[in-house]
């Protein structure tokens, strides 16, 4: 607290987060939005994980509140954040994804609102354990995103 630290949200009540398994299932980011604000409400804030610009965009258009721009690399996070937020200043912009106290500075941007990295709640080693759909057209390894690829 002292250094300016919150969780990201207390329990799965208090913000909707949509994932990649939940935009495929869905259809679209703009309908996993659209049936998450249905289930939400007004109150509740709903947060898109996007893997690209054109996601994040389309997120916002949606009407998601937050952004998390998921794995981009610092070049790649600069171009996309300083777009979103050029189009979208109300938008909160989230830099997630392989992000460690050593490279912590690399993304703390004038445009990025927040910057998450579990190690600063984790004490202890973990496994990554996902369970991706696989769906035709989309790749479950969540690549990083490159200034060739924004």
């Amino acid at each position: 607290m002292v250094g300016g630290v919150s969780t990201h949200r207390h329990d799965l009540s208090q913000m909707v987060m949509l994932k990649d398994n939940h935009i495929w299932s869905a259809g679209s980011v703009c309908l996993a939005v659209g049936k998450a604000r249905k289930v939400a409400g007004f109150s509740i804030k709903i947060e898109v994980e996007c893997r690209s610009i054109a996601e994040a965009k389309e997120a916002a258009e949606a009407g998601a509140e937050i952004v998390m721009l998921d794995n981009f690399e610092p070049a790649a996070l600069a171009v996309a954040a300083k777009s979103l937020k050029r189009d979208f200043p109300h938008l909160t912009i989230e830099a997630s994804g392989g992000i460690r106290r050593e490279t912590l500075a690399q993304f703390c941007l004038p445009e990025v609102d927040v910057v998450s990295l579990s190690t600063t709640t984790q004490g202890y080693s973990t496994v990554n354990f996902s369970l991706k759909l696989c769906v035709e057209g989309h790749d479950p390894h969540n690549p990083k995103v490159t200034l060739s690829n924004v």
